[in-house]
């Protein structure tokens, strides 16, 4: 029986503690709260909310190339009697580049023009006997054939022997060359590399959702990796579909490189303008707070915290364009709002001065 009372006891003992336990609880949150029960009000920064201009770009990566390039090689197979160029100078459209010894090709043009001489000869006096009926009509079309075929084996040699002096196509600047004199050289066989540099190409991809913001004729400008000097190109040429794989659209852009200092191949970091706004709403990244369903920020409205559901758009470095739910004027709440709930009372620090407008 003492044992039971002892049980009882130190039950009852454990209720009264407990119950003095909340009352005190309750006493401190009591002396928290000023007279009414109003709630402290949390000390939040924030900004307001004013239209300014914004430029909506893309930065998306590209690649330097030549506006013309390609590898020389020799048409006819032979041996290299002379090189006309100096590796990395610039050359003319039309200079002599480099020329195959056409010993060969010289005496079998001789050869052929003999027998196309003999040719013409024949067929002048069959087409006398056709005149005086003295041979068929056929004789003298096997003589005019062999005249006609004499001929154009004459012509065939011909341009076989202009061939053996390579030309540039184009004005530019020819590579380090891979043959010296009395190389033997096959129509594989790359010579050197002819770069047109003087305007270059840039070559890039943008996300199919842009696609009808660009077009052909505007204006970039982009950089490269040895220099923050921006330069400016221009779109000249779109893909007509979008790749599927990547949902990209390859487009292609022209740029002057009369000064010689960008390099084919390079890397660029392309800058895009897709759209200029006078009146965006830009708030702090910070002041952003992931949901479910999007994006949501705090406003300050009459002395209390309120949630809004916004639409974003572009970012910036350290800014969000905000499409819709704010208007200009509004309190955006940036620091400590991540404790805040609905209704909460606030008291706003803010982060630039507030313009009032004059009345």
């Amino acid at each position: 029986m003492k044992i039971k009372y002892i049980i009882y006891s130190l039950l009852i003992i454990g209720i009264v503690a407990l119950v003095f336990y909340r009352i005190n609880v309750n006493s401190e949150i009591g002396a928290e709260r000023p007279s009414g029960g109003v709630v402290k009000p949390t000390t939040v920064k924030g900004l307001i909310l004013h239209p300014q201009r914004f430029n909506d770009n893309i930065s998306l990566s590209g690649t330097l190339e030549a506006n013309e390039q390609i590898e020389i090689r020799s048409e006819v197979s032979g041996i290299v009697e002379s090189i006309n160029f100096k590796e990395g100078s610039t050359v003319a459209r039309g200079q002599v580049l480099f020329k195959v010894n056409d010993i060969e090709l010289q005496a079998q043009l001789s050869k052929v023009r003999t027998a196309k001489k003999l040719a013409s000869e024949n067929e002048r006096r069959a087409k006398l006997l056709l005149e005086k009926q003295a041979i068929s009509q056929e004789e003298y079309e096997i003589a005019s054939a062999d005249f006609q075929s004499a001929s154009a084996e004459s012509e065939l040699i011909q341009a076989q022997l202009e061939k053996t002096v390579v030309r540039a196509p184009f004005s530019g600047t020819i590579g380090l060359r891979s043959i010296s004199k009395g190389t033997y050289v096959t129509p594989l066989t790359t010579i050197a590399k002819l770069v047109n540099t003087n305007q270059l190409k840039i070559t890039f991809s943008i996300p199919e959702k842009y696609t009808s913001q660009v077009s052909i004729g505007s204006s970039l400008t982009f950089t490269t990796s040895d220099s923050k000097k921006e330069h400016e190109a221009k779109i000249y040429a779109i893909e007509p579909e979008v790749e599927i794989a990547t949902r990209t659209l390859k487009m292609r852009a022209i740029a002057e490189n009369a000064d010689g200092k960008l390099y084919p191949g390079t890397y660029a970091n392309v800058i895009l303008p897709l759209e200029s706004i006078d009146d965006a709403l830009m708030v702090p990244s910070e002041a952003l707070i992931p949901v479910q369903n999007g994006k949501r920020i705090f406003i300050a409205e009459q002395g209390k915290a309120k949630e809004i559901d916004v639409e974003i758009g572009a970012r910036t470095g350290n800014e969000v364009r905000v499409i819709s739910g704010l208007k200009a004027g509004d309190t955006v709440l940036t620091y400590g709002v991540m404790s805040l709930k609905n209704g909460t009372p606030v008291k706003v620090e803010f982060e630039q001065p507030v313009i009032m407008s004059a009345e």
